[in-house]
């Protein structure tokens, strides 16, 4: 990320602009407006422009933002210009679907180890991606350089496999366990429950009708 300290909700846009922008450029197109952005991933164009003033002056007023020079900043802002490889732990039904989808397509990242106490997996390989026995879980993140992991382990294993995961030095823990994480302060904790999401989305649906819209862009 950036060196200045920007708002979490633009953190977590920056993605998105980033993946549109990738659309944009592979279809050849040059400059783009805040107005166009704005329609394409549905966030208002204030809200753009607020989020963009923060790095700067990324456009010019009357020509909206150069496609190639913004792709180009968000990739170095989101260190999408270097590869990085994270750790799955768990690799149940939902750890082989994340082995399966491919990351690198728009993003730089590659699940390049993973852990599982299933003897019947541990040292195979699937999809591509070496599965070792968590035996060797610390071992391996830190001779692999690695300081994120997925975790994917059942509920009653998900904070005994994070303070494992802290201990071996990992820095960012991508949660789909609905059980919140208890670690030290240095350490990054991003909650991703589906069931709730689902839940949340049928919630809308309910009481808001066919008003449409997203919740992940919330200002």
């Amino acid at each position: 990320m950036a060196e200045a300290k920007i708002p979490k909700a633009t953190a977590k846009r920056l993605p998105i602009y980033y993946r549109y922008l990738n659309i944009l450029f592979n279809a050849g197109t040059n400059r783009v407006s805040s107005t166009e952005l704005s329609e394409a991933v549905q966030v208002d164009s204030a809200t753009i422009r607020r989020d963009f003033s923060y790095f700067g002056a990324l456009g010019k007023r009357g020509y909206g933002y150069d496609v190639e020079d913004l792709l180009n900043f968000f990739k170095k802002t989101l260190n999408q210009d270097r590869l990085t490889n994270v750790a799955l732990v768990g690799v149940g039904n939902l750890g082989h679907a994340l082995l399966n989808y491919n990351f690198q397509q728009t993003n730089s990242v590659r699940i390049s180890a993973a852990f599982d106490i299933n003897e019947e997996i541990a040292n195979t390989i699937q999809s591509g991606v070496p599965v070792y026995p968590m035996v060797d879980m610390k071992e391996q993140l830190q001779i692999q350089q690695i300081d994120v992991a997925i975790l994917t382990v059942p509920i009653n294993h998900a904070q005994d496999v994070a303070d494992e995961l802290v201990a071996a030095g990992v820095k960012g823990i991508m949660n789909f366990t609905p059980i919140r994480l208890s670690v030290p302060a240095t350490v990054r904790i991003q909650n991703v429950d589906l069931a709730n999401e689902l839940q949340t989305l049928i919630y809308f649906l309910d009481h808001y009708g066919n008003e449409g819209g997203t919740s992940d862009t919330a200002k």
